[in-house]
């Protein structure tokens, strides 16, 4: 099955054609202001013959997506619905679902939501503990991102340890520049670190994570900060940028390595939040099976991954140096230890083409019955 995977942003549109799990093409249209001509230079660009569908990468399904979509009118209005939960990516998301309808009639299209994966998540661990009447009315939920990415992590580590997915606990590190951890149950999310949106949990590239909400109040009372302005000190003025004033780790740590304070400083709490999600994860998963480091950071910085784990040795968790240091994709824990740690590099699109087909072929298999 030939399936095209669009991710469409407000300023690119990311691309990639499969056959079957194999990767035929892809690509990137930068600096786009109109999605009508940026989908058009995709379409351009690659053989679209014989195409069985197009996934696509929405990031907020809300409370009524579970699972991936096939495209309908009711769905591209639920999308549209939700985009106060998702303002800076749905509009992009749904402008590049309706163009593409327009370009391939007849082209099954499927909606895959970053929130999905996590709508497994047990009802306590997904309320928030406010006015429970204010948080109906409002969506007010912890819904967690990066779905695609803990539920293909999560996969490819069980197979890479040769077991069942069913019999694997997970907790999946997904570090870039933006970041989160995901407790993963027999291949079911049932905690993560992101919530209503994704400025919860683990400290990111210009984003806080948690932070105690009355800070918030207090810079609103005594720093005269409105809402705008403490959204763009949380979302672009804080995290690694905030306390080191640069986002890229590989900037932290030569700065670190070159002995300066602020970078010192950011790594460690940078790992120090990590390892609070890990062993809070631990305690609620009750056994752990593996942990798996994925995206820019995780993948590309062993120092982050051996000083997040430092000191778990009393829990079965530790890092082998030279494993560390030069495995790619694989075990980087000793051998025999009671908690697998790996390195499985992330792949969204392909996530995104094996959703896709799956419903295609059952929506398929249900025209024929």
């Amino acid at each position: 099955m030939k399936i095209l995977v669009l991710n469409s942003g407000s300023s690119s549109v990311k691309y990639q054609l499969y056959d079957e799990d194999r990767t035929v093409d892809k690509g990137v249209v930068e600096r786009v202001t109109d999605h009508d001509a940026a989908l058009a230079e995709v379409t351009r660009r690659l053989d679209l013959s014989g195409l069985d569908g197009v996934g696509h990468r929405v990031v907020h399904g809300g409370l009524r997506f579970s699972e991936p979509a096939l495209v309908t009118d009711d769905v591209v209005a639920a999308v549209r619905d939700l985009i106060p939960l998702a303002p800076l990516h749905n509009p992009a998301n749904l402008a590049g679902i309706e163009v593409a309808r327009k370009l391939l009639p007849g082209v099954p299209q499927v909606a895959v939501f970053d929130t999905a994966f996590h709508r497994t998540l047990p009802e306590e661990a997904a309320t928030y503990a406010i006015d429970a009447d204010l948080a109906r009315r409002h969506g007010v939920h912890r819904y967690g991102f990066h779905g695609t990415s803990h539920a293909y992590v999560s996969r490819r580590a069980a197979a890479l340890l040769g077991r069942p997915l069913e019999t694997v606990n997970t907790i999946t590190l997904h570090l870039g520049n933006g970041a989160s951890v995901c407790a993963v149950e027999g291949g079911r999310s049932v905690a993560t670190s992101m919530g209503l949106t994704p400025l919860q949990g683990l400290v990111m590239g210009t984003r806080s994570g948690d932070i105690d909400p009355g800070a918030l109040l207090y810079l609103a009372r005594n720093a005269a900060m409105g809402v705008d302005d403490l959204d763009d000190l949380l979302n672009h003025r804080s995290g690694l940028k905030g306390l080191a004033g640069v986002s890229d780790m590989r900037e932290v740590l030569s700065r670190r390595a070159a002995g300066d304070h602020a970078a010192t400083l950011a790594l460690a709490v940078y790992c120090r939040r990590i390892k609070e999600y890990v062993g809070g994860y631990y305690a609620l998963l009750g056994r752990l099976d593996a942990i798996a480091f994925t995206a820019g950071v995780g993948e590309r910085a062993p120092a982050v991954r051996a000083e997040s784990l430092a000191g778990l040795s009393r829990l079965g968790i530790e890092i082998d140096t030279e494993r560390n240091e030069s495995v790619k994709e694989g075990i980087i824990s000793p051998d025999g230890a009671p908690v697998a740690v790996l390195v499985v590099p992330t792949d969204e699109e392909l996530e995104i083409a094996t959703q896709a087909r799956g419903v295609i072929r059952s929506a398929q298999g249900e025209e024929r019955d």
